[in-house]
């Protein structure tokens, strides 16, 4: 059975690491305008604004602790199974929409070696678009008790940054934070020949927790 993680404390929510570019700029802007709101009616226009988008980010920007479920394969993110696709070589590839409200962090779907971190310049077209396979994306592997498993962090139309978190050779936990992609859009990853999907087409999932392989 693969390494598991340390069950994480529950009830504590950071900010997502790649975060602070988007966030502090408009949390600055949001602060800035309060503190002069009493002062100047144009500042107190902006600042209603400000303050929406600021709070906006913080929760875009979220990052909960998780504590990580049993299973083969779980799934790298918060969203909803856009798709299930047998590929040609065996494979099965579970597509994971996420929303702009979704958690953007995603984790680690076994524990194992990384053995590929490779950034795929592309389009930027939506994530439930059959052409977002071509899009900007991130290519990982995972050398693991099952063999080679690998995922893919795909960008969309808002989203155009994907943040890596750890590098080629970095040992991860099953559930670990691998990456960042900013505004949401589509992580997928691919089952081993012969293993069958526990998740369903519109099922929810949450990074860490969902089991994507069945018994």
């Amino acid at each position: 059975m693969p390494h598991r993680s340390l069950p994480e404390p529950r009830g504590r929510v950071r900010l997502a690491r790649g975060a602070s570019p988007w966030l502090l700029p408009t949390v600055a802007t949001a602060a800035v305008s309060l503190s002069r709101a009493r002062r100047s009616p144009r500042w107190a226009a902006l600042a209603v604004p400000a303050t929406a988008l600021a709070a906006g980010m913080l929760w875009f920007f979220r990052d909960p602790e998780r504590e990580i479920a049993p299973g083969r394969v779980i799934s790298p993110a918060d969203g909803v199974v856009q798709s299930i696709t047998p590929r040609p070589d065996g494979r099965t590839r579970v597509a994971i929409f996420m929303s702009p409200l979704n958690v953007h962090v995603n984790r680690a779907p076994v524990a194992g070696t990384v053995t590929s971190v490779e950034h795929i310049p592309g389009g930027y077209v939506p994530a439930f678009n059959k052409e977002s396979e071509f899009n900007e994306r991130v290519v990982w592997h995972f050398d693991s008790e099952l063999g080679d498993i690998e995922m893919v962090q795909i960008a969309g139309t808002v989203a155009r940054r994907i943040v890596p978190y750890v590098p080629r050779g970095t040992k991860v936990e099953q559930g670990e934070r691998v990456g960042l992609i900013r505004f949401g859009s589509r992580v997928d990853v691919y089952l081993p020949q012969g293993m069958e999907p526990a998740v369903a087409l519109r099922q929810r999932t949450t990074a860490g927790v969902t089991r994507l392989d069945r018994d």
